[in-house]
């Protein structure tokens, strides 16, 4: 009887070294479950106190991202509406005073030149006389005048597009 008390001890052992083994793969399996079950709660908002689920979340936050693009988006077109608007605008300007005439001294005649990116506009001069003032206006069209521009008034206008 002893070697079979022997034998039966051992299987004993083993029984109890299999069922602890088996109880620590059931804590860890438990433990495991666990947090998944964690992760779960988080994502579907169990745990949230009625405040939406992630899933919610990342759907508002695309629907707002969304949004931004279609904002940014409207403003890329007013900035390139406002461009071209500006492009036309009133940017570049010159004056040349000179002496019209001999001998009239103090460079009362000048000439301004009010033109935009693409060098259309108007060249302002007032001639001054002794004893008369006149004032000429020639409009320009992409750097091309429709009548001839008088020395001066094309210095103003290299002027203009130098500034």
């Amino acid at each position: 009887m002893h070697v079979s008390s022997t034998v039966a001890a051992w299987i004993a052992i083993g029984a109890a070294a299999v069922a602890v083994v088996s109880l620590l793969v059931g804590i860890a399996c438990y433990v495991a479950l666990r947090r998944v079950r964690t992760a779960q709660n988080v994502l579907l908002g169990a745990t949230s106190g009625g405040k939406g689920d992630l899933v919610d979340f990342a759907v508002s936050l695309q629907a707002r991202i969304d949004e931004l693009h279609r904002s940014i988006d409207d403003l890329a077109s007013r900035v390139s509406r406002t461009d071209q608007r500006m492009d036309q605008a009133v940017a570049k300007t010159g004056i040349v005073r000179y002496d019209a005439y001999e001998n009239s001294g103090g460079h009362q005649s000048a000439s301004v030149a009010l033109l935009d990116a693409s060098r259309t506009g108007v060249v302002l001069s007032a001639i001054q006389g002794r004893d008369y003032a006149r004032i000429y206006i020639k409009e320009l069209d992409r750097g091309r005048a429709s009548v001839a521009l008088s020395p001066e008034e094309e210095d103003a206008v290299e002027r203009a597009m130098g500034s």
